[in-house]
């Protein structure tokens, strides 16, 4: 008859911090409620621009149209393209960004467009003159579609497209994950091998969820309508 193996030993004193821990459980940031890591809501805290995390029944709450002028918004989940914008490289260069993504949202509480790239600092802010990216913005109507805060409008220049600038309206966090995963990989001057197959990556999954704009969505001039609390720039 085999003999039993013996219980494995567990650490003792001060061995035993010295291990790796297990991750701590994601919880709603307002109820404390445990939440799937990869599948909870987000909202933002709008005056210190910073998102929280959420369960299922406090996101639901701020899905209230009574709710967007409180001091959090629910994130939604809507992924749009724009098929046929266009931007040429003279334009894009004039926007001064050195790397070939940028993201654009309204902030509500300053009441003006906010213009971020990633980089391996994090979230880096644009300078730049607000009436420079108001034009280029002009150039599609799901900047007219942007819902503050929540939503940003998010631009790839891809060199393996000839240059050819994609355009998406994306969740904002989604354009927050993309600079937390860009400063974790980011190598040397250009950002490295690793950091470019995680952008393809991204923009792949972005492109599989994103559902083009249609002409009637836009409406009259190619202008987004201006109801379910969406505004216009």
């Amino acid at each position: 008859m085999a003999t039993p193996a013996a219980p494995a030993a567990r650490p003792r004193g001060l061995r035993r911090f010295t291990g790796p821990r297990p991750p701590r459980p994601e919880r709603c940031e307002l109820c404390g409620t445990e939440v799937a890591g990869d599948g909870h809501r987000h909202l933002v805290e709008v005056e210190r621009r910073t998102l929280v995390c959420a369960c299922p029944a406090c996101a639901m709450l701020f899905d209230r149209p009574e709710a967007a002028t409180g001091r959090f918004r629910a994130v939604p989940d809507r992924y749009l393209s724009d098929p046929v914008h266009r931007l040429d490289e003279s334009a894009w260069d004039a926007l001064q960004i050195p790397v070939g993504v940028a993201f654009f949202f309204r902030n509500a509480a300053l009441d003006r467009l906010v213009a971020l790239y990633p980089s391996p600092a994090g979230a880096t802010e644009s300078e730049l003159d607000p009436g420079l990216w108001q034009s280029v913005l002009e150039a599609t109507p799901l900047a007219a579609m942007l819902r503050p805060d929540v939503e940003a409008l998010l631009l790839h220049r891809d060199p393996a497209a000839g240059g050819r600038t994609g355009c998406h309206l994306v969740p904002i966090d989604v354009c927050y994950r993309l600079v937390g995963r860009m400063r974790l990989l980011w190598q040397g001057f250009d950002g490295g091998s690793e950091a470019r197959a995680a952008l393809r990556e991204f923009f792949a999954e972005v492109e599989r969820r994103a559902r083009p704009l249609d002409g009637a969505e836009a409406g009259p001039a190619g202008r987004a309508p201006a109801d379910g609390g969406e505004v216009r720039p």
